[in-house]
């Protein structure tokens, strides 16, 4: 009978020994700046949509987000939300010191804007303009 309380206490101690060495997950690396077009495809798009919200929430006063948010809204065909988030990536560059903003941001949005403009670029404006 006294080696039952030994055997019990040594499997006891096994247990907790083995729990102490399993591996702890990786911890969540959260929200990154670039994660909106990490690995797109056609057949993610819509996941890719709601992780580039997430980001673009995380980082409310930054341009790059809504550029890479305008690409795909535009890859699913919503022009409209896709302009939106241009105007307001526009809006945020004005506010950046020319200096410090991305100098390829910067030339995407100069070019993007002009795709969503009323009048698009080469067509004729309309009289009296």
């Amino acid at each position: 009978m006294a080696c039952k309380p030994r055997l019990l206490a040594l499997l006891v101690a096994i247990c907790l020994g083995c729990g102490a060495c399993a591996e702890q997950p990786l911890p969540d690396q959260g929200v990154r700046r670039d994660d909106c077009l990490r690995d797109v495809t056609l057949a993610n798009l819509q996941d890719r949509l709601k992780r580039c919200n997430q980001v673009v929430a995380a980082y409310p006063n930054d341009p790059a987000p809504l550029n890479d948010r305008y690409l795909l809204h535009s890859l699913a065909g919503n022009d409209k939300a896709a302009c939106l988030d241009l105007l307001r990536a526009v809006q945020l560059a004005r506010s950046i010191p020319a200096r410090t903003l991305d100098p390829q941001l910067r030339t995407d949005l100069d070019v993007r804007q002009s795709l969503c403009s009323p009048t698009p670029a080469g067509a004729a404006p309309a009289a009296g303009r």
